[in-house]
């Protein structure tokens, strides 16, 4: 392997690294101290390689004192930071200063020497903050001793280590906007600087577990029911409220049993919404529009956003062979990819609202330690039998009876190249096209609606309505960038001959039904006067902002506080 190879490795293992130590910091907002800065150093400093410098001055006096930066200040979302110097050599004297300092800080000086700025000097031992004169704080340093600087910004302190043992506090009360910085002063002292790309001497992850540990108990020793009285009352309508939105209807029913809580909607409604989500989870997108239109009309007929997003969903169904547009063409051997859970799936990935945003990418997954308790009590709810074991049997049953009323001509295979002629800009302000063109065919049942020719034929009549709809779209400028996009993903698929294994291959993740399902079903009931999105999620939604917030305006404590670990997602 040759030295660029090997050091782009070198790079790539340590970029891991750092960012597996602070995991919470956003580096496209605020990059982490990863290298000596090559500008922001005084002249007699010799920049070596991003973590190794040099004095190369006359080293008369504290005249030469000469000090070095990294690239970026340390940003406060780390929680805790921490680096290591390595000694390579103490040089004539050993005057090396090892600490932190603001922006403009005169570099012409050794680091605690001037305002806002902190060092710990081998020579003496001493600690400098922002004077000249020291205090006695630990041993000196020399020629192969290891000196590390913690930064804590939950107490905002700072302390250094010898050779992996913690020296105590030194500062405390420290500003914001701090850089790494080393001061050297005397001929040939050389240093190498440790950001985390090695492993450092001092067990830095065993600090920052401790500090983690003692965050979580004071949130769980909170005095909830001091601060509020009625905290159990106020929890019990979060979870029920959630248990009612997403149609566990028995599980709700038994809920309010136990709790004294009434239900507002009727069971019926209930079933209603969760027959459709099933429909939607089970890729059967053709009939969850149907039921919708049946159920609920003129709802998909006044939120046409909606509805394209739907249809660019039974495409992509289609093409997987679940809707029931292509089912009946199907052979029973090209259903070897079964139907995913009949049940709706909570997913676990936790991202701030972002104003309309979900809370989740998913559907109701913001929640997802919250698993009702069984939909089967003993088989029964109080009003009689599950609502859950109705639904379930009533859509699986309409799934035989489109089965055995369709063809099982599946078998027949197709050769060659299909052409369906037609191209058209969707978006008018750019050249991007879409078309039904030299689709190759001759593909395996897994694919492409099973690899049936009459499935094939309905798929590309279908990818036309939808272009069409796309274009009435655009004409009224209704055509939203997201919709856009959902539309050029799907027909993408098309330009594969294993769709599933494809870069645009995720579409056809059984997972992806569940954001369509958890917009229809908060379109059903904002179309009846109930709140499109549960209080419990909108609470999750809020604390997730309030956390990252408090991340990037420097509370140290917020860097160690996952919501996952206290809803035990895992």
């Amino acid at each position: 392997m040759s030295d660029d190879k090997k050091q782009s490795s070198s790079e790539a293992v340590s970029f891991d690294r750092i960012k597996s130590i602070y995991p919470h910091v956003d580096e496209e907002e605020t990059a982490l101290p990863r290298a000596w800065s090559s500008k922001d150093k005084h002249t007699h400093i010799k920049w070596i390689d991003s973590y190794r410098v040099e004095f190369k001055g006359q080293g008369n006096g504290h005249k030469d004192a000469s000090s070095i930066r990294t690239t970026h200040p340390i940003p406060s979302s780390c929680g805790i930071y921490y680096f290591e110097i390595k000694i390579i050599s103490k040089g004539r004297e050993g005057y090396i200063g090892i600490g932190l300092t603001q922006k403009g800080v005169n570099l012409n000086r050794l680091p605690g020497w001037e305002k806002h700025s902190y060092g710990y000097h081998g020579d003496d031992g001493f600690s400098f903050a922002s004077s000249g004169s020291g205090t006695p704080y630990g041993p000196t340093f020399t020629t192969n001793d290891v000196i590390g600087c913690c930064l804590n910004f939950i107490d905002n302190t700072c302390f250094f280590t010898k050779n992996g043992h913690n020296l105590g506090i030194a500062f405390t009360d420290l500003p914001t906007n701090l850089y790494p910085t080393v001061g050297l002063q005397t001929p040939n002292e050389t240093i190498e600087a440790n950001f985390g790309q090695q492993p450092f001497v001092f067990d830095f992850e065993d600090y920052r577990r401790e500090w983690k540990a003692k965050i979580r108990e004071k949130i769980e020793r909170f005095p909830l029911s001091t601060k509020f009285p009625n905290w159990e009352a106020q929890l019990q309508h979060l979870v029920f409220s959630y248990l009612v939105h997403y149609g566990y209807c028995s599980t709700a029913d038994a809920f309010a049993g136990s709790t004294g809580l009434s239900l507002k909607e009727e069971l019926n409604s209930m079933r209603n919404r969760l027959k459709i989500q099933k429909l939607i989870l089970a890729g059967r997108i053709s009939e969850s529009i149907e039921l919708t239109n049946s159920l609920y009309p003129g709802l998909l007929e006044n939120n046409f956003q909606l509805l394209f997003r739907l249809k660019c969903r039974q495409f992509v169904e289609m093409i997987s062979g679940q809707d029931s547009e292509v089912r009946p063409f199907r052979s029973p051997r090209s259903s070897a990819r079964s139907s995913p859970s009949m049940s709706p799936v909570h997913f676990s990935h936790l991202r701030s609202s972002g104003g309309s945003s979900p809370v989740v990418s998913g559907s109701h997954s913001a929640v997802a330690s919250l698993q009702p308790i069984s939909e089967e009590t003993n088989g029964e709810s109080r009003n009689g039998s599950s609502c859950q074991d109705k639904v379930e049997d009533e859509v699986m049953e309409e799934g035989r009876d489109h089965s055995e009323n369709g063809s099982e001509d599946g078998d027949d295979t197709l050769n060659g190249d299909m052409h369906v002629n037609g191209s058209s800009s969707v978006d008018g302000d750019s050249s991007t096209t879409f078309a039904f063109i030299s689709v190759d065919v001759a593909l395996t049942r897994k694919q492409l609606c099973g690899g049936n020719e009459m499935a094939l034929q309905k798929l590309f009549s279908f990818g036309r309505e939808l272009h069409g709809l796309s274009l009435q779209l655009q004409r009224d400028n209704e055509l939203t960038d997201a919709n856009r996009k959902l539309l050029q993903d799907a027909f993408s698929l098309l330009a594969y001959q294993d769709p599933w294994n494809s870069p645009v291959g995720y579409q056809l993740d059984p997972k992806q039904r569940e954001s369509v399902s958890a917009s229809l079903n908060a379109a059903i009931l904002e179309s009846q006067g109930s709140p499109g999105r549960t209080p419990l999620e909108t609470i999750v939604s809020h604390t997730v902002d309030m956390m990252s917030l408090l991340k990037k305006s420097g509370n140290g404590s917020a860097a160690f506080v996952e919501l996952s670990d206290y809803l035990n997602i895992s």
